[in-house]
């Protein structure tokens, strides 16, 4: 494997768009279970709760192993663990195509965890060392994009292999074009690793102490609630909800997901054309963030309570706004942390972020059952949505790196300047 200091202007944007497409081949598997969900429910006899338990399994392992995958990335170099968590999530996604049980899914949803786990900390380390700040707007920007893509192109794909061939072959079919990409990726000459105990390097109880890791922490887990509740959900609540075929439901799904895609292709471009022309950094980034979480209420109780062309049109709209907050959500954090202690800071935010798909799935499933209807799921999505005005707009004060080489602050000081 090759590697090296970071690219130059000239090569930063190869890399951008390598890593972009490993998260993107990320979402594809990750998105082909609740693609698939409304045919392995009735073949397999499943509940909605047992559904929803299926689809959040795999938030158990993601979530647990981001903290550990983010020290593991600084100490031993992000683009080997993510070459691991890559082979990991392919060889996962190609044997649930062979599963004939709840509990055979439920084992490899949670090794399919296990290995997407190591794609953002992993991804976040590697941008933060290649992209200066005033480009990071629009690294992100592409990244999201990457992985706001999968959802749509492993939708519709997904959605047309299981309509002509049956469900198992979209699993085989991501499996093998997620482990035919570990040969780009190993070949690739990504940025070295900084040595794991550099002057200035923090601890990582002072990351622990940091307002604003909290700030981006509750953003993340208010933003991906409503993210992860519609990827997963949004196949059955179209075809159990409102009537639509498989085929109907895979072209709304991807075309909802790629207008999220595009969202955030194009958001990350505006955030840093705006920090360049003067409006600043901190207001470039946080508007964004508070106009998603703001509009997103609307949007929930738009398709909670108003009929199906208010839902579909809320819909649409909900993946526009997630994708305008998107570029935002790990910028920030690779801002605030720098290049020092971007992956272990991002470790600890998608650890609270993805406790969203651990509860989001789960308890949908069983207000799902108890109901009959996803009025009440919409509802509390709605709900969630407002702590991400609160996570971004309160704790989060300023959008700047923070100083971690001056000698440290008292724990007073240090919380009160976060």
């Amino acid at each position: 494997m090759s590697v090296s200091a970071a690219p130059p202007a000239v090569t930063r944007w190869p890399v951008v768009a390598l890593l972009a497409a490993v998260l993107f081949l990320n979402y594809v598997d990750r998105g082909a279970l609740p693609t698939a969900a409304p045919l392995i429910q009735d073949e397999l006899a499943l509940s909605a709760r047992d559904l929803g338990m299926l689809l959040s399994a795999f938030f158990w392992s993601y979530a647990l192993l981001q903290i550990p995958i983010g020290w593991l990335a600084e100490r031993r170099g992000a683009q080997g663990v993510l070459l691991v968590g890559l082979m990991l999530w392919s060889c996962a996604t190609l044997l649930s195509g062979f599963a004939h049980s709840l509990s055979a899914l439920l084992i490899l949803r949670l090794l399919l965890g296990a290995g997407e786990s190591a794609g953002f900390p992993c991804v976040s380390k590697l941008l933060a060392s290649a992209v200066p700040l005033g480009e990071l707007g629009r690294a992100n920007g592409v990244v999201a994009f990457g992985y706001l893509f999968g959802p749509a192109v492993g939708t519709f794909l997904g959605g047309a292999l299981i309509t002509r061939f049956g469900w198992r072959v979209a699993f085989l079919v991501f499996g093998v074009a997620s482990l035919a990409w570990l040969w780009p990726l190993w070949r690739a000459r990504l940025p070295r690793p900084a040595p794991a105990h550099i002057p200035g390097t923090p601890a990582f109880a002072t990351l622990l102490r940091q307002r604003s890791l909290w700030g981006t922490s509750l953003g993340h887990f208010s933003g991906n609630y409503t993210f992860y509740f519609m990827l997963t959900w949004l196949p059955t609540y179209l075809v159990r909800e409102r009537g639509f075929s498989i085929g109907a439901m895979a072209t709304v799904a991807s075309q909802a997901f790629l207008v999220n895609a595009l969202s955030a292709l194009a958001a990350g471009w505006l955030i840093d054309r705006a920090s360049a022309r003067g409006i600043g950094r901190n207001l470039a980034y946080k508007a964004p963030m508070l106009i998603a979480h703001a509009g997103s209420v609307l949007c929930m109780l738009a398709v909670a309570f108003g009929p199906s062309s208010w839902a579909l049109s809320a819909i649409y709209l909900a993946q526009a706004l997630s994708g305008i907050s998107s570029p935002g959500t790990f910028a920030i954090g690779q801002i605030l942390a720098g290049p020092k202690a971007t992956a272990r800071w991002i470790g600890v935010q998608n650890t609270c972020g993805n406790c969203a798909g651990v509860i989001g799935p789960a308890l949908t499933g069983l207000l799902v059952d108890a109901s009959q209807h996803f009025t009440s799921a919409f509802v509390v999505a709605a709900g969630v949505s407002l702590l991400g005005i609160l996570g971004w707009g309160v704790l989060v004060r300023r959008v700047e790196p923070l100083p971690w080489s001056t000698p440290p602050l008292p724990q007073a000081a240090q919380v009160a300047s976060a």
